[in-house]
């Protein structure tokens, strides 16, 4: 827990490096703000994102940094809940005057840090974990806000197709009441019955209680043959465990942010040998090794984990889009979002030295296209992504991966829910 302070307050302090003879009339250093839920039902998942968002700054700075201007990286923590999230949001562009940020997990904090926020502000967004569909498809956003993970409609699909693929009957969904989970529900049903599986029971909770008996119980009333759970992994340890202890079953089906070993130990990984849950997975790449490789090298522990891959990449599209743009401006970053991937650019990986590869390309008006720590990142008009889909289950108490639903798979899945 000390250890885990202490990083913290150094994330939140100011990261910067001096500034480059390049830069001497430009507004050294330039700030980017980062909001994360430090603290809260989301904290033990967080650890390693904000460690991602490190590294990438420190491979931003020691690249070139932006416009010849070191970069400082100014973190505030969220706690998971949307007003927090919202002064810290406001702190950044306000006070700080962040030119940009990231963050943050929650959906349903992300929701109101748009409307409130970013939007009438005019200030990029790039999360690494937000997936509601509506942010980036009913016009609240103004185009300001990205993500570096594909949208909950893939998380979803995949696991209906994986329920379905396991012969999951008679389902009872409990989800977090939020942006997210409605989300996912949504897309769960409408993939669910079509796959060959059934809904019995659809149940809402609201996070940060110290019991879900209720809801537990009325699900189980219905007599469900297996449970998709969606939430975060504080509140999921209560459920599951409140779950099994009412003779629920442990056929249960878990979304990423479940993917972590706070949750495994918290119930136990005797009772999760038949549950299986669902993740982005990374496009395999030297990109991708290098960003695990400097990852392990620097925290001495592995990358693997929700959120962590596609945070590196968050701000490391940041940093891009703020050198390709003519200024830093929030309408001249948004523009340039999408020019991190140009057709007919050239290659550029992660780490510092591809980093300042693609200032050099940039300097000289040439394009470039990143492949990042999950592979190419590519906005489509809507300012999403798309990516595979990673199946993960729990053996003797450790996270292991299954297998992996390509791209391609994901696509024919999509024309076979849609159509």
């Amino acid at each position: 827990m000390k250890k885990w302070i202490a990083l913290s307050a150094a994330l939140v302090a100011a990261v910067a490096l001096a500034p480059s003879d390049a830069a001497a009339q430009a507004n050294c250093p330039v700030k980017i703000g980062g909001v994360l839920p430090l603290t809260g039902s989301m904290g033990p998942i967080t650890k390693k994102i904000a460690e991602s968002a490190q590294l990438a700054v420190e491979h931003i700075n020691a690249g070139g940094g932006v416009k010849g201007c070191p970069v400082q990286f100014i973190l505030r923590d969220d706690q998971g809940q949307p007003t927090v999230g919202v002064d810290a949001a406001k702190y950044l562009v306000e006070v700080e005057r962040v030119q940009a940020f990231t963050g943050t997990i929650s959906s349903g904090v992300t929701g109101p840090i748009i409307s409130s926020i970013t939007a009438p502000s005019k200030v990029v967004q790039i999360s690494c974990c937000s997936t509601a569909t509506p942010f980036t498809l009913d016009g609240r956003s103004q185009g300001y806000f990205f993500r570096t993970l594909p949208t909950s409609k893939t998380q979803a699909v995949a696991t209906a197709s994986e329920m379905a693929r396991r012969g999951l009957k008679r389902t009872a969904i409990i989800y977090v009441n939020t942006d997210f989970g409605q989300d996912m529900t949504r897309f769960v049903k409408l993939a669910l019955p079509k796959l060959g599986g059934d809904i019995v029971a659809e149940v809402p909770y609201t996070d940060n209680q110290p019991s879900y008996r209720a809801e537990v119980t009325k699900a189980l009333a219905e007599k469900p043959e297996s449970l998709l759970l969606i939430g975060f992994p504080k509140d999921a340890v209560t459920i599951v465990r409140e779950w099994l202890s009412l003779g629920g079953t442990q056929k249960i089906a878990l979304n990423n942010s479940m993917r972590v070993k706070d949750f495994v130990d918290g119930v136990g990984g005797r009772f999760l040998n038949e549950s299986f849950g669902m993740d982005n997975a990374q496009v395999q790449g030297p990109t991708v090794d290098a960003f695990n490789k400097a990852f392990e090298e620097k925290y001495k522990y592995d990358s693997k984990g929700p959120g962590v891959h596609t945070q590196y990449d968050a701000m490391m599209a940041i940093a891009l889009a703020m050198n390709i743009a003519k200024d830093l401006t929030g309408p001249s970053i948004k523009d340039a979002v999408r020019q991190i991937h140009a057709a007919g650019g050239a290659t550029v990986g992660t780490g510092p030295e591809e980093y300042k590869k693609a200032l050099e390309l940039i300097k000289a008006g040439k394009p470039i296209k990143y492949h990042g720590a999950t592979g190419p990142i590519e906005f489509d008009v809507n300012g999403d992504v798309t990516g595979p889909a990673l199946v993960w289950k729990i053996v003797n108490g450790e996270i292991v991966t299954d297998h992996v639903i390509s791209i391609d798979q994901m696509q024919a899945l999509f024309k076979r829910i849609d159509g």
